[in-house]
């Protein structure tokens, strides 16, 4: 068992507390907390457990693992400084662990009862049974044993077998390996019997034991009064298999299903008619008959997995061989049913997936470039992450937005919890908002029993990164509105408020202004986003940043493609630099990633030929094309360089008679942003 150490005694310290208790693995040594009135804490002292404020001084050499739930990055830093041999575990994290713990504790409670139940069917039996380990030492000596030899089981198990029953012989089948069947045999106390011994071997043949099954005559001969045809003693060995649990299948000697219990029809949806009679292979949907394997070998299989039935159920089968008298009657087999284990593999696989996914990828080292646009709104960023206020990323497409959203999420104090991420125009308005705030059980057709929790309740003490906000409805910027203000959300269906804390990142690429000048997105919601707005400038503003961000990319595209291009050469940079990129830094990876894919491999520069000619292709406008905006025309920069972008496009759209592929292309423009642009401007 090891001994563990909570920091922070809040809900989450509650929470890895409370199911520690429950562990059999691991126990709690101490708790520690700045608050005294802290729930774990007083948890803690209840139990007796050592508490205090400071952590370092409940830290001794006995501590094995210490959970930091606080989420202060000082704590975590200051526990990396101790030189001791302890394991620290993140609260979130910890949590998963436990519970994944308390779960194989669960687990193994089943095997254990599994085993109890095997030992209460041995003493059930009327048949008296003694079984022996290799050693010859007594490990099981059932009731019936107990009444026939006149010796307590107490007395018995543990104990070497020439002891407590000098004259048995099972350490003679223990050395011959060879069964004995239906032999006379008088006890001590003159009970007579009929005994077999029977030697237990592995599939290699080991010896691993042997047990000896035995009736009182009395009893075998009142028995054999009473079944008088085969049919009788057909009904009670049915009888007997029709009590187990597991699924079982006898079949004879020539592989045809003789008989089969309720347990093997509820696994395979294979009722008697279907198998009795039957070749053995009627019950395999995939892989190899066992029952055909041991009637060949005449040896036992063990632990093999194969699917049967015709619901195809994973299983594992165990089958054996039916020897009489040293002949060949057939084999038996014994089905377990693998789904639920596979079910709850799935299930911890999927769960640790999700927390892959609710993670953050990037930090500020990953956001490449030294211009002072670049630089300018880095620093914002850091300055944001300090804050738990709500941050606006605008910028055009494919200037980094969300690689923003995720560093700003790991600069702050939320960084070990999740951080999600939700791209507002790629769901429609009502999966939005049964994705955002949950709903109620019976919301609407379809809905999970149960209810489900929405992203908004996922991301509790996380961050929630809302990219493309521009794209909102105006019911979904008023409910947006309201968990700004009220921090609570309502559920699909429901009608009680649930309390979040939830750090908001938006980003959009859209003019918000205009928009509200348009009556399209409302102003106090602007006004809720808009408290730290932060400006990612487009990569024509910053070509400065060029170098850097081919150096970074050739080295991402070379990890994704197993390549090992070098660089760049200085003409093909020239090339890029003179090129006033619409799509951004994300049309940058494009095209290096375009041209790293058709270099030879021998090539380790990329060189001007690999780049596309429609770079080059810029249009050249002549003055006299269109009228000049002379200064101290009353219009600011930005409205004359639109009006210059819309004549442009315009004239180049009429140049080419009105074909848009044509118009993209001599433009220097993807299709895509063409027509953004031919939205933006109102040209039809």
């Amino acid at each position: 068992m090891q001994n563990v150490m909570i920091i922070g005694g809040g809900q989450g310290g509650t929470a890895i507390f409370d199911i520690l208790n429950q562990s059999e693995m691991l126990r709690v040594k101490a708790v520690a907390d700045i608050r005294p009135e802290a729930p774990a804490l007083l948890k803690a002292k209840e139990q007796g457990i050592l508490t205090g404020k400071d952590w370092k001084t409940l830290l001794t050499d006995e501590i094995d693992i210490v959970i930091d739930v606080t989420g202060d990055e000082r704590v975590h830093r200051a526990l990396l400084a101790e030189k001791r041999g302890f394991t620290i575990i993140p609260g979130s994290i910890a949590y998963v662990i436990v519970k994944l713990i308390h779960e194989k504790e669960a687990l193994i409670r089943q095997l254990k009862n599994q085993a109890r139940k095997n030992e209460l069917i041995i003493q059930s039996i009327n048949d008296g049974m003694i079984i022996i380990d290799a050693e010859g030492t007594i490990t099981a000596f059932n009731r019936a044993a107990e009444r026939m030899t006149g010796i307590g089981g107490k007395d018995a198990i543990g104990k070497p077998i020439d002891q407590v029953i000098p004259s048995s012989d099972l350490p003679q089948t223990l050395a011959a390996k060879i069964p004995a069947i239906h032999e006379k045999y008088t006890f001590p106390n003159g009970t007579k019997v009929i005994a077999s011994r029977i030697p237990i071997l592995d599939d290699g043949g080991r010896v691993l034991g042997a047990f000896a099954v035995f009736k009182d005559v009395t009893e075998l001969v009142s028995l054999a009064e009473e079944v008088t045809n085969l049919k009788e003693v057909r009904t009670l060995l049915e009888a007997i298999i029709q009590s187990s649990n597991d699924a079982i299948s006898v079949v004879d000697e020539k592989g045809l299903g003789i008989m089969v219990n309720p347990a093997y029809t509820r696994l395979t949806g294979l009722k008697e008619e279907d198998v009795i009679g039957k070749p053995a292979t009627i019950d395999i949907s995939e892989g190899e008959s066992m029952h055909m394997k041991v009637l060949k070998t005449r040896k036992p299989v063990r632990g093999v997995r194969m699917k049967v039935g015709v619901r195809k159920k994973d299983v594992v089968v165990n089958v054996a061989p039916i020897i009489v008298d040293g002949q060949l009657k057939g084999s038996v087999g014994v089905i377990h049913d693998m789904s639920e284990i596979l079910s709850l593999t799935a299930e911890l696989n999927a769960a640790k997936e999700r927390i892959r996914k609710l993670e953050a990828k990037y930090t500020f080292q990953d956001i490449v470039g030294r211009s002072d646009e670049i630089r300018i709104a880095v620093e914002q960023a850091k300055i944001a992450a300090r804050t738990p206020a709500t941050v606006l990323l605008r910028g055009e497409s494919g200037t980094g937005k969300e690689l923003f959203a995720h560093a700003i999420h790991n600069e702050s104090d939320r960084k070990y919890n999740k951080f999600i991420r939700v791209n507002c125009a790629a769901l429609s308005e009502s999966l939005l908002e049964s994705e955002l705030f949950g709903y109620e059980e019976g919301a609407f057709s379809g809905a999970k029993r149960g209810g489900k929790k929405g992203l908004f309740e996922e991301a509790d003490n996380g961050s929630l990164f809302l990219d493309e906000i521009g794209e909102l409805s105006a019911k979904m910027q008023v409910k947006l509105l309201r968990v700004l203000q009220e921090k609570e959300i309502i559920r699909v269906g429901g009608t009680e408020p649930i309390p979040v804390n939830v750090r908001i990142i938006a980003a959009t690429n859209r003019n918000l202004e205009r928009e509200i000048a348009a009556g399209k997105f409302r102003e106090d919601l602007y006004y809720r986003l808009n408290r730290i707005p932060i400006h990612i400038a487009p990569l024509r503003q910053r070509k400065e940043d060029i170098p850097l961000l081919c150096a970074h990319l050739i080295r991402k595209i070379n990890h994704d493609y197993g390549r090992s291009v070098e660089g760049i050469s200085p003409s093909a940079l020239k090339k890029l630099e003179s090129y006033d990129w619409p799509g951004n830094v994300r049309e940058l990876e494009n095209i290096l990633g375009r041209a790293i894919i058709f270099m030879g491999k021998h090539e380790r520069t990329i060189e001007e030929h690999h780049l596309p000619d429609f770079l080059e292709n810029r249009p050249t406008l002549q003055k006299e094309s269109f009228p000049g905006f002379p200064p101290g025309t009353g219009r600011s920069l930005s409205e004359l360089l639109d009006s210059y972008e819309r004549e442009i496009i315009r004239s180049t759209l009429a140049k080419n008679k009105g074909n848009k592929t044509k118009t993209a292309k001599e433009l220097g423009l993807s299709i895509r942003n063409l027509y953004y642009k031919l939205e933006k401007h109102s040209i039809l």
